[in-house]
């Protein structure tokens, strides 16, 4: 792994490079990039929360089918956040201690503040955590779980070029692929996870 000067330095140059079109918000990429983007559900019939073992095993594999065949092999940054609000408190979100437990490696690399909220002490300061790994089929799972629960939010892998993003959230991924061509055959190789919906949603 390698040192937090080398990731922060890094990803935030790539970044800028790579996705000049904003920062790196993972929920807003669907939107910015959406002549790239697909969304997976994790469940059968877009079922949303998982409730039993077996349903956490169908949504793991879902998530470790679409990473492995976007990273086998490489190394990928993997993106966590935490948010907090401004005022006297520094009020810290419900994400906070789920990220610095699951995410212990990450490295502070970005922070993007909400400078449009009129009231300063409502402004939110969202900090973004990375660290760079070997990609092994199961070795975010905990990650993985948490979002599925809701307890991690804005999370997002990518390989070290930033050419291709997943974001899983609660319910699905939305990935963004290289080109337009890309996004069709990974999309054709999981018709069955996709939304019935003309949106993709």
């Amino acid at each position: 792994m390698s040192t937090g000067d080398d990731v922060s330095t890094l990803l935030a140059a790539l970044w800028r490079e790579r996705w000049p079109s904003g920062p790196p918000v993972a929920h807003t990429f669907r939107s910015t990039y959406a002549d790239r983007w697909v969304r997976f559900h994790s469940l059968p019939g877009s079922k949303r929360y998982p409730e039993s073992e077996d349903e956490y095993a169908v949504l793991l594999h879902r998530y470790n089918t679409v990473l492995d065949e976007l990273f086998a092999g490489a190394e990928v940054f993997v993106v966590t956040v935490d948010r907090t609000w401004s005022g006297p408190a520094a009020t810290p979100t419900p994400w906070l201690e789920p990220r610095r437990t699951l995410h212990p490696d990450g490295i502070h690399w970005w922070t993007e503040s909400d400078e449009d909220e009129d009231d300063p002490e409502l402004r939110t300061h969202t900090r973004f955590y990375a660290d760079r790994r070997a990609w092994r089929h199961g070795c975010a799972d905990e990650l993985l779980r948490a979002v599925a629960d809701d307890a991690l939010y804005d999370v997002f892998f990518t390989d070290t070029g930033l050419r291709r993003i997943h974001h899983p959230y609660d319910g699905g991924a939305d990935v963004i692929l290289t080109d337009p061509a890309e996004r069709d055959r990974l999309r054709a190789t999981h018709t069955d996870w996709l939304s019935g919906q003309a949106s993709g949603l």
